[in-house]
């Protein structure tokens, strides 16, 4: 490697990673606007509108904003996709074609209303949208309800929900085999109240039983609603709440009034919505820990206090969980689980370990990590995997346990394992190492449960859920294992022409003509193949992988984002801090790992004022 371009393209990469902090001295990224966001919050709005017309004034400049965004956002295709580099898909084109029918504008906007329902009809129909998402029931109903409410769905072909079980305690709902994942608990209530009114059951019993339930299991939706009104500061989960409540009379309940503020403070400036308010713990905890892979003190950054504070210390009213996690964001629509507490973990014991930190900072940082493991321990499944939220949830896709999560939970107990002598730590751990031993592919490979690429299979990212887990083998000093030296097998065998890592065809109209490499999966590659057994791998690959990633960084194509993330039943997003946070940790993992070469002689800058 050409040591000097790589020390100097990594400290130009990581000063701009700082940049990218707020006043108060952590990030807070952007998330991509999303069409899918949009649809939902469109249709939520104008049916509050119609349900109650004492809103149009306040609304309609919101409403106009939203479909202004679609129009100017339709895909070549006909169709629309999730983010503005997305590939189009059946489930946000119904969604976009639904709020463009409520919104009134099917006679104005008839060629591209019709040019939808033609890649629509084309993707199979409501036939096809089942398909997408199969058992899981989370994502399907809730469009076909969007789809009833539109008038462009007769009720029956919206499948009833069990309302009334969420009048049960919380304890309970993993027991009752749901068909919606444990997060959907609001959706379950409002859109099943919204099929019930709309289509009643014949049978008197279930009739009845459901109507008593209503009033009820209404106080739920208020007991789970955050502070914000936004329900896990989403919009599309909000929205369909709101539209279901307005459909049935209550645009003027509670929770719709709050469910609409949620919308009203969070839609973007160019009037579209994105997938959620924000990731800022999750960027934060990623930036710390990136710049730290490159050797810097991240002891003299001032964000501590901040992530500490993100700690749940009480029961999680949401999901019922226990204190000790910590979710993606600092906003009260948040939830812990077992990615963003891993992330938290490891990051603050940075800060631990920094010569910056005094000895009430460390004992105020080993109890906020004991608290963490304790809730990590907790968490695994039966099968030795991490599940995202709730233990014991499994009947469903995204209530899974996942290669990813396991990985990252593992590689937080390890690095606490000193201070946890108290807690079965080993144990864990090696129950996670053997769920992943059973989680790998016959190629060598993992798949993770967050992340995702758009031109592959099933939309897999085989590249993203194999390097977590390899980094769980690196930190643990197993990577001469043989599941270890497969894996780095495969995913050296993954790389591209060009020097890069990523898979499937650009999509020039969307994406800028970005070639089939990533930034986000390049980065991630060359981070998990340094700590490679060298006999797995050829000379050339880190090389050539990283030279990739310096040129991206001497020519500023290495900020552009490419759509990976899942946010929940397959919605794609991407993130502005992705690639950044990325190419500092794999460009300062490739310095470290030249022990002769110290790291960039520049220190972190403290300060937030930029």
């Amino acid at each position: 490697m050409d040591l000097d371009r790589l020390q100097r393209c990594y400290a130009i990469a990581r000063d701009d990673l700082l940049a990218q902090r707020n006043p108060q001295g952590h990030w807070t990224g952007e998330l991509s606007t999303s069409a899918l966001s949009t649809a939902t919050a469109v249709s939520a709005l104008q049916l509050v509108v119609r349900n109650d017309p004492a809103q149009t004034e306040r609304l309609q400049p919101l409403i106009d904003g939203g479909v202004r965004y679609l129009t100017e956002n339709q895909n070549p295709d006909g169709g629309w996709g999730d983010t503005d580099r997305s590939y189009s898909n059946i489930a946000t084109s119904m969604l976009a074609v639904a709020a463009l029918t409520i919104a009134g504008r099917r006679e104005e906007l008839a060629d591209q209303i019709a040019f939808a329902e033609n890649y629509i009809e084309a993707h199979g129909g409501i036939p096809g949208l089942r398909r997408r998402y199969g058992k899981d029931k989370t994502f399907a109903v809730p469009i076909l309800t969007n789809y009833a409410l539109a008038g462009l769905v007769d009720w029956r072909e919206v499948s009833p929900l069990p309302f009334e079980l969420a009048c049960l305690p919380q304890k309970f709902y993993k027991l009752m085999k749901l068909p919606v994942v444990s997060y959907a608990i609001p959706a379950l209530v409002a859109i099943g109240q919204a099929r019930y009114f709309h289509r009643p059951p014949w049978n008197p019993l279930l009739r009845g039983l459901r109507a008593a339930a209503a009033n009820k299991s209404l106080t739920v939706l208020q007991r789970m609603q955050p502070a914000s009104g936004g329900y896990l500061e989403a919009a599309p989960l909000t929205s369909f709440v709101v539209m279901s409540l307005a459909s049935i009379g209550q645009a003027k309940n509670r929770v719709a009034v709050n469910g609409v503020r949620f919308l009203l403070d969070s839609v973007r400036p160019d009037g579209s919505w994105p997938i959620d308010t924000n990731l800022a713990n999750w960027a934060t905890t990623l930036s710390i820990n990136a710049i730290a892979a490159g050797g810097d003190d991240v002891g003299t950054l001032d964000c501590l206090p901040w992530v500490l504070a993100n700690q749940y210390q009480e029961t999680h009213p949401f999901t019922g969980a226990d204190p000790g996690g910590w979710g993606w964001t600092d906003l009260s629509g948040s939830v812990p689980d077992a990615d963003d507490t891993p992330g938290a973990m490891l990051a603050i014991a940075h800060f631990f370990h920094s010569p910056n930190s005094d000895n009430e900072t460390r004992r105020q940082i080993a109890t906020a990590a004991r608290n963490g493991a304790r809730w990590l321990i907790d968490l695994q499944n039966g099968d030795g995997g991490w599940p995202t939220f709730c233990e014991g949830w499994g009947t469903q896709p995204f209530d899974r346990s996942g290669s990813d999560l396991t990985a990252h939970a593992i590689r937080a107990l390890h690095v606490w394992r000193d201070e946890l002598k108290e807690l079965p730590v080993d144990r864990a751990v090696k129950r996670g190492f053997r769920y992943l031993e059973k989680q790998q592919r016959d190629d060598g490979s993992w798949l993770p449960l967050w992340f995702g690429n758009q031109d592959q299979y099933d939309d897999e990212n085989p590249i993203y859920g194999t390097v977590k887990v390899l980094l769980a083998y690196r930190d643990l000093g197993r990577m001469t294992t043989d599941a270890a030296r497969k894996g780095a097998r495969w995913l050296a065998a993954q790389q591209n022409d060009d020097g890069g890592f990523g898979g499937g065809s650009s999509v020039p109209t969307l994406c800028g003509g970005a070639s089939e490499s990533s930034v986000e999966e390049t980065a991630l590659a060359v981070e998990a193949l340094l700590a490679a057994d060298k006999r797995d791998i050829s000379p050339e690959i880190l090389p050539q992988a990283v030279g990739w990633l310096c040129q991206g960084v001497e020519d500023g194509s290495y900020v552009n984002c490419s759509p990976i993330g899942f946010y929940f039943s397959k919605l794609w997003y991407y993130e502005k801090l992705y690639p950044r946070v990325m190419t500092v940790a794999s460009l300062g993992a490739a310095l470290q790992a030249n022990a002769s070469v110290p790291p960039a002689p520049e220190t972190v800058t403290t300060s937030s004022d930029h």
